[in-house]
């Protein structure tokens, strides 16, 4: 027998081997920086058909396992697994409690056991063939899902980093350094940008066969060809109009951070170009023109300015200071402070 993923299940009389599922049953891990797109995209890939439908949260690398350690320990899997029953992530899944948890204190080990067991039995009961995985955050951990689950698929979705340092500084911007937290946090957002884009790159070109970058920009103004593009590389069918009909999520209804904005709703690409003032532009690509350049969006101040200490001093410290802070949570007790707001808990 072969379970969703094509794994030969033991018989008790060989040596248990393994072999990869068909390129179109094989598991999809939609990813990219926060505000790229990501809910957009993985919408999409829902709405074609074929996808196992959940739409909820499950991050289980970046989340649960620093804050309730590995659950190769039986101690640790019971305490993650009894938080993740009280959350909407679950809640959303449409499983029964008992029978999820059974499979899971039974039979999960490592993140990509927990993230296998509770996809595959959502696709079982929808009889859906595959799933997609929603998680931005998984640009940060290709390597480790890679070993874990050997057939995921990575589709990495890139947008503007001036667009991003925008709408997350709408929603309150990424937090700044300890000891500069009173300044506006926009040219830090626009480094943990990069340093999100480039962490994924990095990972993903790893396993070239199963990495595949999508622009933002020309999913919103070419969806046809993107989608072919796409299509092709998890070999499924993602036709345009039937996906447009299906209309789930994000398809219908924006959950862009300038909703109530129509013409900024309507007009995603470039809003840095009308928000953004001369100065702040300047700062931006100073930090971050580089990459912008290299993940194909041209500069657009001309006009050569000395650069500030401040950005001088940002661009050389941050990108260290956030894989510092990644590598503490994810091998150190600081894990454990890790929130479960985005989870949801039902108190």
């Amino acid at each position: 027998m072969t379970n969703l993923r094509g794994t030969a299940e033991n018989d008790g009389r060989r040596p248990m081997t393994k072999t990869l599922p068909e390129r179109k049953r094989r598991p999809v891990f939609v990813m990219g920086c926060h505000r790229s797109g990501t809910n957009l995209l993985y919408d999409t890939l829902l709405s074609a058909g074929g996808f196992a439908i959940y739409r909820g949260y499950l991050p289980v690398y970046e989340i649960l396992i620093p804050r309730f350690g590995s659950p190769n320990h039986p101690h640790q899997r019971e305490n993650l697994v009894a938080v993740w029953l009280r959350t909407k992530s679950f809640e959303r899944t449409g499983l029964k409690a008992e029978e999820i948890s059974s499979k899971l204190l039974s039979g999960c080990h490592t993140g990509g056991d927990f993230i296998r067991i509770v996809m595959d039995e959502i696709a079982i009961s929808g009889g859906a063939q595959r799933w997609a995985l929603y998680d931005p955050d998984s640009v940060l951990h290709v390597a480790q899902i890679k070993r874990e689950i050997p057939d995921a698929l990575f589709v990495h979705i890139i947008r503007d980093g001036r667009d991003i340092a925008l709408s997350l500084m709408k929603m309150g911007g990424f937090r700044p350094l300890p000891w500069n937290r009173n300044q506006r946090s926009l040219l830090e957002t626009a480094l943990y940008w990069d340093w999100m884009v480039h962490n994924g790159r990095r990972s993903g070109r790893q396993f070239p066969a199963d990495y595949i970058e999508i622009h933002y920009e020309e999913l919103v103004t070419e969806p046809r060809a993107v989608l072919v593009r796409l299509g092709e590389f998890i070999d499924h069918d993602l036709d345009y109009d039937r996906i447009q009909k299906t209309g789930l999520g994000s398809l219908r209804e924006s959950n862009s951070s300038f909703r109530g904005d129509e013409k900024e709703t309507q007009n995603p690409v470039s809003r840095w170009k009308e928000r953004l003032t001369h100065q702040e532009i300047a700062s931006l690509e100073t930090v971050i023109g580089d990459s912008l350049e290299e993940f194909g969006y041209p500069l657009t101040v001309e006009d050569q300015r000395h650069t500030s200490f401040r950005e001088q001093s940002l661009k050389l410290v941050y990108p260290g200071f956030l894989s510092s802070k990644q590598w503490l949570k994810l091998n150190t007790p600081f894990g454990r402070l890790a929130s479960l707001s985005a989870l949801e808990i039902d108190e």
